[in-house]
């Protein structure tokens, strides 16, 4: 599992030596600012694993782990458990206390890879969802989806030949499509990365049936894109 540290210059160094005991983990990144965290979530969107230190938040940590464009599992840690209900009521996978042990460390490692392995065969299984349809619930096929439009603060999930409008924001939306189908472009629209035909400056052309959409990128998400596609170029 990818993952990435936030927390002062000496638990993060703690953690390093922990990692690298670890061979089901990958370091991606150490931080010891919540910004630079997020701004990392949003380029790199395969970052598996988030040990999070709750006590560097200028921000009440449930407000920051429900504000984030891409939701990884979380581990907090903290010097108290005054917030491990708290934290737990934002599915976080664990809840580490000061001073961190390696074994209650890899307790948590193990729990979180335990609940990875989970979700992704979810991902893999249940690749369906229900739509609310006037009193009816409909079943969708999440590779029938070829694209999804940011309204207010409602969704709309555009098929081939039907449109479904749900109450959701695309940050939680996000976090519950599989990111082997799904990526975001842009702050209004998330597409199915088979529908994609051509790849363009600012835009994206998709197949809609026999014609196709034109999609914006935004800057912040082309990069990313760009990663997760297979590219020969001379």
């Amino acid at each position: 599992m990818n993952c990435i540290l936030v927390s002062d210059k000496v638990t993060c160094k703690l953690l390093e030596e922990f990692v690298g005991k670890s061979s089901s983990l990958n370091l991606v990144g150490t931080f010891t600012d919540s910004l630079s965290v997020k701004n990392q979530l949003l380029k790199q969107q395969d970052i598996d694993l988030l040990f999070l230190d709750i006590e560097i938040l200028e921000m009440d940590f449930c407000d920051y782990i429900c504000n984030l464009d891409y939701k990884p599992n979380i581990i907090v840690i903290s010097s108290s458990d005054q917030f491990a209900l708290k934290a737990f009521e934002v599915n976080v996978v664990d809840y580490l206390l000061k001073p961190i042990t390696y074994s209650r460390f890899y307790k948590a490692v193990d729990k979180a890879i335990r609940f990875y392995s989970r979700r992704d065969v979810s991902n893999n299984i249940d690749n369906e969802l229900y739509i609310k349809n006037d009193s009816s619930l409909v079943k969708l096929k999440l590779t029938d989806i070829i694209f999804i439009e940011a309204l207010e603060n409602y969704v709309i999930l555009n098929t081939k030949n039907k449109k479904f409008t749900i109450h959701f924001t695309m940050k939680a939306l996000m976090g519950q499509l599989p990111s082997s189908i799904f990526i975001r472009v842009h702050r209004s629209f998330i597409v199915n990365k088979n529908m994609i035909n051509t790849i363009n400056e600012n835009s994206i052309d998709l197949t809609v049936g026999d014609t196709s959409k034109i999609v914006p990128i935004g800057k912040s998400f082309r990069e990313l894109l760009l990663k997760t596609i297979n590219m020969i170029s001379r």
